[in-house]
């Protein structure tokens, strides 16, 4: 009888042993698995807030640059045409030394018109810069 009892407990154990050996190594690869797909979705997303730093800083390199640009065009635009109505000037004076003054006038109303367009053309083209797409 004390053979029995013990070839139960000697079963037993056995048994116990082989669980908890098997649960072991099945938590033990589970835990592998699991850091393996971690380390996967933090490269993930490493990779994403990149591509976001990115973008964002093209995008904003891309508006300075317009803005940049459209300014210079703007600058040169405006220089030619005072550069014109001084030739102007120049020659109407050879010609018709009485025109000068109201050739004057009319260039200048002529710049404050070219300035305001300017002006808001640049306004609106920061408040389009500024909308998110």
């Amino acid at each position: 009888m004390n053979m029995k009892r013990n070839s139960a407990y000697l079963a037993t154990s056995i048994v116990a042993s082989a669980l908890v050996f098997s649960t072991g190594w099945m938590l033990a690869s589970q835990t592998a698995s699991q850091d393996m797909n971690q380390a996967g979705q933090e490269t993930k997303d490493a990779a994403k807030d990149t591509g976001n730093g990115v973008k964002k800083g093209t995008t904003s390199a891309y508006h300075a640059t317009k803005h940049s640009a459209t300014k210079a065009a703007d600058k040169t635009k405006e220089g030619t045409t005072k550069a014109y109505d001084k030739t102007k000037e120049g020659t109407e004076k050879v010609f018709d030394p009485s025109a000068e003054p109201s050739t004057k006038a009319k260039d200048q109303a002529k710049e404050r018109k070219q300035k305001t367009h300017d002006t808001v053309k640049e306004q609106n083209q920061k408040v389009q810069d500024a909308t998110p797409q």
